[in-house]
């Protein structure tokens, strides 16, 4: 702005010098050309007064003043006199036009240019008493000769008048712009500077007031977008059209192992996953997709959306649980199914043999003991496989109150006490009278499935001890233990250590299970130490 103001100023003053002066050149030349016609004329008429009265009209010419030329013409044109050349030798002047206007009113002038346009010469023609005419004329340097003649002075002169007008335009643009420069434009309407700036600067402050609330609006939207992206659990990555990353938040980065200054970086920067790379590329030709990938041990769905404009969104939920879950579903129809048919495939075959009289009436009796026995296995099996749905879903069932874990404990053992002299284990019991919160129906249960255990999985002569101290519950026995890649799986469902010896003992395969979600629903957690051939220690901890 200010280089603007100063060559349009420059601009101004340069037109403004060379109008001037080229209108004071013309004025100087047009007074000095009417003072040298008005010279000659009187020089004329003079001289025409002093040649009339003369005694020697030639000799009185050759008396008349030096540097004006004199010439004495007859009415024909021809010359007879002048004071600068040979009349014989000039030409004749009746052409002229002074003579003309001489010959014909009585007086005339004129002037004519040199060929260089340098000189110009007046002419002034008097008619004398005689017819013949007398005219004077006088060569004068024309307004361009004496420019010519003085060209250095205009040219300093010009010169100077350049470096003025440019040290005066700097000054009056410095001093234009600076009250501009220096305005306050964090508040406009505080300035002291020119009035035709107010509408401006009053404009200024709304649209600054209007930009402050908008940003402040930005701000808060992106800091509430960004504690929102920062705490979700699900990793979520911005990618522009070329794969460069625009936003990431903690999730992804931890995921990812990447750092966060990764922000402008290119996808690979952040993963090389062949399965991301490859959805995030289809995802970027404009095409929705999802998968399953693993990444660190963990399953999740990656979703990679195209963004309009160009771009894409990749979100990465983490499915563990729900792809467990689903897994461990298959995993259960598949053992229910096969755990079902054994038993009912027994009581088919027993009964097939009752119903098709190729049984002998002496192993009826037999066969209807071995349908009995396989029944109650089914009917066992089926009633775990309820509870156990009941559990999954969270719900005790019952309100849950303060419980007296010694007491049950001691309950449990004397009812299972026949059983273990059955199998001749030794069963004891050292409890406190540890309160924990819960229901007394499942508590009995936990107890009577991990007791239940540890007697049918024990050595002939074996023991089993239970202890309930400061709300622990803990079944030790010193019966056939558990091999250490196998203590993670025992309280799977339907898993077994010992599957031959688990069906003899009529066991379902859920009893542990049923334990560890009993625990998960009470709070409490479930420990295991084990070692095979010297006997398994569980321990149940309930909260405070």
């Amino acid at each position: 702005m200010k280089r603007a103001i100063f060559w349009r100023m420059m601009a101004v003053a340069l037109a403004a010098v060379l109008l001037s002066g080229g209108i004071l050149l013309w004025a100087f030349y047009d007074a000095v050309t009417d003072e040298l016609d008005d010279s000659v004329e009187r020089e004329a008429r003079i001289a025409a007064q002093g040649m009339e009265q003369a005694a020697d009209p030639q000799a009185f010419l050759d008396g008349f003043a030096p540097g004006t030329r004199v010439t004495w013409i007859a009415a024909d044109g021809s010359v007879l006199y002048d004071s600068e050349a040979d009349s014989a030798e000039m030409e004749n002047h009746a052409s002229r036009p002074e003579v003309q206007s001489a010959l014909r009113l009585g007086a005339g002038g004129g002037s004519r240019l040199s060929d260089t346009m340098r000189e110009r010469t007046h002419y002034f023609a008097v008619r004398l008493a005689d017819g013949t005419v007398l005219r004077l004329s006088e060569t004068h340097e024309t307004a361009l000769g004496r420019v010519y003649g003085i060209l250095w002075v205009f040219v300093l002169l010009f010169a100077g008048m350049i470096a003025l007008c440019a040290m005066l335009a700097r000054q009056a643009s410095r001093a234009l712009v600076e009250p501009i420069n220096g305005l306050n434009l964090d508040d406009p309407e505080n300035n002291d500077v020119y009035d035709e700036l107010a509408p401006l600067l009053i404009r200024l402050s709304r649209q600054g007031a209007h930009i402050r609330e908008q940003m402040a609006q930005l701000e808060t939207r992106q800091t509430e977008f960004t504690a929102v992206v920062d705490n979700m659990a699900e990793g979520l990555v911005l990618l522009n059209a070329n794969l460069r990353v625009l936003a990431v938040n903690r999730s992804a980065l931890a995921l990812f192992g990447a750092p966060a200054n990764c922000l402008g970086e290119h996808l690979l920067k952040l993963t090389r996953d062949h399965a991301i790379v490859q959805i995030v590329d289809r995802a970027a030709a404009g095409t929705r997709c999802e998968q399953i990938v693993e990444i660190g041990g963990r399953q999740y769905q990656a979703m990679a959306n195209p963004v309009k404009g160009g771009g894409v969104v990749l979100l990465l939920p983490d499915v563990s649980e729900r792809y467990a879950a689903e897994r461990m579903r298959r995993e259960f129809s598949a053992n229910v199914s096969h755990e079902l048919k054994t038993p009912l495939t027994a009581v088919a075959g027993y009964a097939e043999l009752l119903a098709s009289g190729l049984a002998k009436p002496e192993d009826a009796r037999g066969f209807g003991q071995k349908i009995l026995d396989e029944s109650g296995r089914l009917l066992a099996l089926i009633d775990d496989i309820m509870r156990l749905s009941r559990l999954d879903e969270g719900a005790p069932g019952a309100h849950m109150q303060p419980e007296n874990l010694g007491e049950i404990a001691q309950g449990v053992a004397e009812r299972l006490r026949p059983l273990a002299q059955k199998h001749g284990v030794s069963l004891a019991v050292d409890s406190d009278a540890s309160i924990v919160t819960g229901v007394r129906a499942l508590l009995e249960e936990m107890v009577h499935n991990l007791v239940d255990n540890a007697i049918k999985y024990n050595v002939e002569n074996g023991s089993v001890r239970v202890a309930v101290k400061d709300g622990a519950l803990t079944v030790e026995d010193t019966g056939i233990g558990v091999a250490q890649q196998d203590q993670q799986k025992i309280f799977e469902r339907f898993y077994r250590v010992d599957k031959s010896r688990s069906r003899e003992a009529g066991g379902t395969g859920l009893g542990l299970s049923i334990v560890k979600h009993i625990a998960q629903l009470h709070g409490a957690q479930v420990s295991l130490e084990s070692e095979p051939g010297k006997g398994t220690k569980i321990t149940v901890r309930f909260p405070k």
